[in-house]
């Protein structure tokens, strides 16, 4: 009788594994998700292990499946990531609940694992990052276990982001004005090291110049954006970024960050043609203001910006997921409602904005855009305002952000939304 017991559990136990080999593992997305930015470098692993997921737009608040394997479900166990073993027959309901015309739901396949680059600065021998402040790309990318790699200003110029498909730009001036910190921090030890840093950089590469530099970095990070790249930019490496392209040829840095006067014409020879987001904005001539140009909403421009802590928040668009999924991806949430968060470059003043740029989320009382997206040629880039989606005010030398705390932040999603997206099987745009 024990014997034919132990047959009859041995044959379930078989029966069970046969299911589960054919079945999915499904994360949702949703507020029940124990650790949304966990979940991604769970999706990030499949890839990598060079099996296909789902990214189910819309299900469950974006939720990710992939067929069963053991492995990957005992990562999501050590990863703390809420998961649902589903067999095949539920996973096509799924499917055919997310095909109904009616719904607002799109199944898009991931293939291929992204290579990801950081563009950052200062590195040690280690290859380290060494600086006064953190970022919320490389703290996210960590925390999920997504792999980058950093590259700089060499690599950039040695046309090294061909080997890329996603590219982060680090908290970065590319006007060649060193974050204009010159007022606050000019004394202070990092800071004449970065300056250093900077100088010997720009002379290396044959520059006479920082802002020539940079300017050259703009234009090569340009050309891996139109062969099909993917560009993500936050806080000040936004807005000067397209600053140093429409400056083109025009010395508007002042002499204490290049030795000498600016053009005094330099406003009226803007190029606003060669930006990719932002037109008609005004320089800020001050050296000695912490703000680059009115395209920053911010208590230095002009109108100053008067959102009140409690209240700053940011709406997501809804998008069509079967319309125009490429925004949908990149809005994927548990909640639509952000708070907001402050960076040298928080907001983008909606006036100027160009016509053609995609606002994904606005503070619209404020008629301030937070997270815009567009196209290059046949590229893409995003530019999200502000420094850390979990510390308001983020200082030089201020602690960085334990994620552990906030496995459940809607801001980091955004980024990690934008990370995930190269991987996404691209279907053409409905008309």
């Amino acid at each position: 009788m024990l014997k034919k017991l132990y047959s009859s559990l041995l044959l379930l136990c078989l029966c069970c594994s046969a299911a589960l080999a054919q079945g999915y593992i499904l994360i949702p997305m949703d507020e029940d998700q124990t650790n949304h930015m966990k979940a991604y470098g769970i999706t990030y692993q499949v890839l990598a292990a060079k099996q296909e997921a789902f990214w189910l737009l819309n299900y469950q608040g974006g939720s990710f499946a992939f067929q069963y394997n053991e492995v990957f479900k005992k990562e999501c166990i050590r990863r703390g990531v809420s998961y649902e073993l589903i067999p095949t027959a539920r996973f096509n309901a799924i499917l055919a609940e997310i095909n109904q015309p009616e719904a607002n739901m799109e199944a898009m396949k991931l293939e291929v694992a992204p290579k990801v680059a950081v563009y950052s600065p200062t590195v040690n021998a280690k290859g380290e990052e060494v600086q006064p402040w953190d970022d919320a790309v490389t703290l996210v990318l960590t925390y999920a276990e997504i792999p980058y790699d950093l590259v700089y200003d060499d690599e950039v110029l040695a046309g090294k982001l061909n080997e890329y498909d996603w590219l982060h730009l680090h908290h970065e001036d590319f006007t060649g004005q060193y974050g204009k910190f010159y007022k606050t921090y000019s004394n202070q030890r990092w800071y004449k090291d970065y300056v250093q840093k900077m100088e010997d950089l720009a002379t290396k590469n044959g520059f006479t110049k920082v802002s020539e530099l940079k300017l050259a970095v703009v234009k090569s990070i340009r050309e891996f954006v139109a062969g099909g790249g993917f560009m993500f930019a936050m806080c000040s490496a936004t807005d000067t970024y397209d600053i140093a392209l429409a400056a083109d040829g025009v010395d508007i840095c002042d002499h204490m960050y290049d030795g000498d006067a600016p053009d005094p014409d330099a406003q009226s020879k803007l190029d606003f043609d060669k930006t990719f987001a932002f037109k008609d904005f005004s320089l800020v001539r001050d050296p000695l203001k912490y703000e680059y140009s009115s395209i920053d909403a911010s208590p230095i421009t002009s109108p100053a910006r008067r959102v009140k802590d409690d209240v700053d928040y940011f709406t997501l668009f809804d998008f069509s997921a079967k319309w125009d999924p490429i925004p949908t991806m990149l809005t994927q949430s548990h909640t639509k409602t952000v708070k907001g968060f402050m960076g040298q470059t928080t907001a983008f003043r909606k006036n100027q904005i160009k016509s053609n740029v995609l606002i994904l989320g606005e503070n619209k009382p404020a008629s301030e855009a937070r997270y815009i997206h567009g196209t290059f040629q046949k590229g893409f880039w995003s530019f999200y305002g502000g420094h850390d989606p979990e510390d308001y005010r983020h200082y030089v030398h201020d602690p960085a952000t334990d994620l552990d705390l906030h496995k459940q932040s809607a801001g980091y999603r955004l980024i990690l939304n934008n990370v995930l997206f190269p991987a996404a099987k691209k279907k053409p745009r409905k008309t």
